[in-house]
């Protein structure tokens, strides 16, 4: 399985596009800025789209991708999310006010996208040529919010998402039950941001450090930080290599990488 980084920024700036995954060629994990670097094909070639959370960032591109190329496609585009995900698209940006309600347009019953709510704890299988288990994870966040483990549905190991999120204890039980690849975590906020990174419920190092602590002893798999500010990116790695360089529980021993976009991820 291959997952392509569009995006992996907490805000935009040159060269930084906020969350998005293509996993394989069929699938999209968020919709944010990073979609718009996709050509009309690799767009027009994505048949569902999984989201985290209603939050901009991570659905901006989607209404321009349907407007990009909804006609040249012959089946809606399925787009699975929270109930209340669903509710904030239908109600703040498919109203007719920020962008047309594409799942009336060109008509009602050949819509340019549909919406299918799911549920964590669910799991579901997408992609008819290489067909994926996608499993919805937990999250803590300001809105409804989950994260999602993805792989093979012959089999394999996990790529895990963790989506937005603060302290998280069901995320690791799950997480400590299957096999996982590699995490992808985000990291939004330095540690002189801590009480900021509190109070909109995404992690600081420190607060990064207390939940990989939850990891079982012995799994041992590479870790990507991911939604950092781009004026924040270097000060954020820097503290996490400082608190593992002083065996800091969580962080020590552990394979810590930043995620960078265009890179891909194989397993």
């Amino acid at each position: 399985m291959q997952v392509r980084v569009l995006g992996c920024s907490g805000a935009i700036a040159k060269d930084c596009r906020t969350t998005s995954f293509l996993v394989d060629a069929d699938l999209l994990v968020d919709a944010g800025t990073g979609v718009g670097d996709l050509t009309l094909d690799e767009m027009a070639a994505i048949d569902d789209v999984v989201l985290t959370h209603s939050h901009l960032d991570h659905i901006a591109a989607l209404p321009l991708m349907l407007d990009a190329v909804g006609s040249r496609r012959t089946r809606p585009l399925r787009v699975h999310a929270l109930a209340a995900t669903i509710d904030a698209l239908r109600a703040h940006v498919f109203n007719n006010v920020i962008w047309p309600n594409f799942e009336r347009i060109p008509s009602p019953e050949s819509p340019f996208v549909s919406f299918h709510e799911i549920t964590v704890g669910q799991r579901l299988e997408l992609g008819s040529d290489a067909p994926k288990l996608i499993e919805v994870l937990p999250a803590v966040h300001t809105v409804p919010a989950c994260g999602f483990a993805i792989r093979r549905a012959e089999g394999g190991a996990h790529w895990v998402f963790s989506g937005d999120t603060e302290r998280n204890p069901p995320f690791w039980e799950r997480i400590n039950a299957i096999d996982v690849a590699m995490l992808v975590i985000e990291t939004a906020f330095s540690s002189r941001e801590e009480a900021l990174a509190e109070r909109s419920l995404h992690l600081s190092p420190v607060a990064l450090a207390h939940e990989l602590a939850h990891i079982d002893p012995g799994k041992q798999y590479p870790i990507y930080i991911t939604h950092t500010k781009p004026a924040e990116t270097e000060e954020i790695m820097s503290q996490i290599e400082m608190l593992a360089g002083r065996e800091v529980a969580g962080l020590a021993q552990r394979d810590i990488r930043w995620l960078k976009a265009d890179g891909v991820l194989t397993f």
